[in-house]
């Protein structure tokens, strides 16, 4: 049960992070613009008891750095090429439920916090005021509760009823995950080959992904299947 509260947090009844007060909240920074990845990390080491122990340029790199550094908070953009911010959320919270993950974008459409819930995000910041509300996001996730940013949540407190939003399903979620992958790939213009590489797939299974999402999405051409990618923000116009 969600409950919305004015200063931006969510109430999901998640248990706190147990953070030992003499070690600092480790963090991790996804973003595929290192101008901006460092204009966060600069914000974050302001605030006491915060380190950012990795960035990664990519949602499979920030997988990986989950894998091996356990952090407690990964900050995580939404629009990235070869594994996507919201895929790479859902990957982490499955594998490892105690990381807390807060993601930056760029869109206000409310659409995407919702997917982002879906994911497993624990908090949703619009990238133009994200150095504002860091340490309000960070503080609040550490302590269990959903950050939403303050100027999506003033919108949100205006359309009810809420629940229904949050459990719509869209053709996206019909997808299975290696699915969703390879549609992104695909999307990004990646041949049969470069994406059996990628994925370490034989090409046979490729097309046999390809087949069964495009069965599924009805959608039987690439042209259609990038229009699709584009419109639920599985890619991001150029």
């Amino acid at each position: 049960m969600l409950g919305f509260l004015f200063d931006g947090t969510v109430r999901r009844g998640q248990k706190p992070l147990m953070i030992n007060s003499q070690h600092p909240i480790q963090v991790i920074l996804a973003d595929d613009h290192p101008i901006v990845r460092a204009g966060i990390r600069a914000e974050l080491e302001k605030l006491p008891g915060t380190i950012v122990v990795g960035e990664a340029a990519d949602g499979r790199e920030a997988l990986d750095l989950v894998r091996k550094l356990k952090p407690a908070v990964v900050f995580m953009d939404i629009s990235m090429r070869g594994l996507n911010g919201l895929e790479a959320t859902s990957r982490i919270t499955k594998e490892f439920p105690q990381v807390r993950v807060i993601i930056l974008s760029m869109h206000q459409n409310e659409e995407y916090f919702w997917q982002a819930l879906k994911a497993g995000a624990s908090g949703y910041l619009l990238k133009k005021a994200a150095t504002t509300e860091l340490g309000a996001a960070l503080s609040a996730v550490v302590a269990g509760e959903i950050y939403l940013a303050k100027e999506l949540s003033s919108k949100l407190l205006k359309k009810l009823p809420l629940h229904q939003i949050a459990h719509q399903k869209t053709p996206l979620e019909s997808l299975s995950d290696r699915q969703r992958e390879i549609l992104q790939l695909i999307a990004e213009g990646q041949t049969t080959k470069a994406i059996a590489m990628v994925l370490n797939l034989s090409p046979k299974t490729v097309e046999y992904h390809r087949a069964k999402l495009m069965e599924r999405l009805n959608i039987f051409d690439v042209p259609g299947l990038v229009r699709f990618a584009l419109q639920c923000g599985l890619i991001a116009q150029e």
